[in-house]
């Protein structure tokens, strides 16, 4: 059976609940596909402790790490806005927006290579880009180990968590990094969907399920739980920017690609793409519609779509219901 005339299938099947049992199975593989997991995966070199991520958490919230130290990890990574922030380009020291969209921190501990372009491979090593950057936070590493060595409190913290370590770049960096890997987006409606209540999303994001995964083509790229393949991808965006290019260029496919992001808590985390370009998921929706502008490195995975007004009804619903109902940050209590 053509994979569209199968989607629509299991479409109805899904939200009319009327699935013969080789067709319920088959449902039920596409959502265990996407089941949660129960522990959050930490390196090695890096194993979580509460501590840890206290002193990560402090870290990542405070402004002394820049140079000008009005600025913090957060300012950019905004827990209110899916650790995001609602514009294309967050302000950096410089006073200018940058040039493209801070990717989320969300489920960073599921996220194997970090930035759009995939430049650093872990979160240790993400973090000094906008720490150092000029034009994100500006901050310099000798001055911000006397900053934070000369707080008593900080430098209890470091003796505790690092013995014989104390303040030092690297020690900084992997506090803040454990922190991340602990952001983790609460369960949203679908989870509980997946986890077998019928009455969790509604027949129009039942429906939207079966779109993603069929006509779609949208679980080619966001696979796993946290709706991303950690691959690059040219979606035939209008952009001058080479993403991946600029660290593959021998790859055809690479030039102006992006790694794919994950889908959890999409309805913060708007305006959607590398810079932004897409005020909301209605017009993330109508690009795809279109297949993407045509070059050599386009990925073949992008094709137009001919959407009538009830699918794209049911694919938004399906996208929403990603989102957890309520998500709760509290702030730290910074050392003075």
């Amino acid at each position: 059976m053509p994979p569209v005339a199968r989607s629509m299938l299991i479409a109805a099947g899904v939200a009319l609940g009327l699935c013969g049992s080789a067709q319920a199975q088959e449902i039920e593989q596409l959502k265990q596909a996407y089941r949660r997991p129960d522990r959050i995966p930490f390196p090695e070199e890096a194993p979580y402790s509460p501590q840890m991520a206290t002193l990560g958490k402090m870290l990542f919230f405070d402004p002394r790490l820049s140079g000008q130290q009005n600025l913090s990890c957060a300012s950019c990574h905004n827990p209110s806005f899916g650790f995001e922030v609602p514009v294309g380009g967050a302000i950096g020291a410089n006073g200018k927006p940058q040039a493209r969209k801070a990717p989320t921190v969300l489920n960073a501990a599921w996220i194997s290579t970090m930035f759009w372009d995939g430049r650093a491979p872990n979160l240790e090593l993400q973090a000094i880009g906008p720490i150092i950057g000029e034009g994100a936070m500006g901050g310099n590493f000798s001055h911000i180990v006397v900053r934070l060595g000369n707080v008593p409190e900080y430098k209890a913290w470091f003796d505790r968590v690092f013995p014989g370590g104390g303040v030092t770049q690297d020690n900084i960096l992997t506090a803040i990094a454990t922190y991340e890997r602990t952001i983790v987006a609460e369960p949203a409606p679908f989870d509980r969907w997946v986890e077998g209540d019928e009455s969790a999303i509604t027949p129009e994001a039942k429906r939207g399920f079966a779109l993603f995964n069929g006509k779609a083509g949208c679980a080619a790229c966001h696979t796993g739980w946290n709706f991303s393949d950690n691959k690059f991808h040219d979606l035939g965006i209008a952009t001058k920017d080479i993403g991946r290019g600029a660290f593959d260029p021998d790859n055809p496919l690479a030039r102006h690609a992006f790694k794919t992001p994950g889908l959890r808590n999409l309805t913060y985390r708007g305006p959607f793409g590398h810079a932004g370009q897409f005020p909301d998921l209605e017009a993330v929706v109508a690009f795809y519609e279109t297949g993407g502008l045509p070059r050599p490195s386009k990925s073949p995975l992008m094709r137009p779509l001919n959407f009538g007004l009830e699918e794209r009804t049911d694919l938004l619903a399906f996208l929403r219901s990603l989102t957890a109902e309520q998500t709760r940050t509290a702030l730290p209590n910074l050392p003075n």
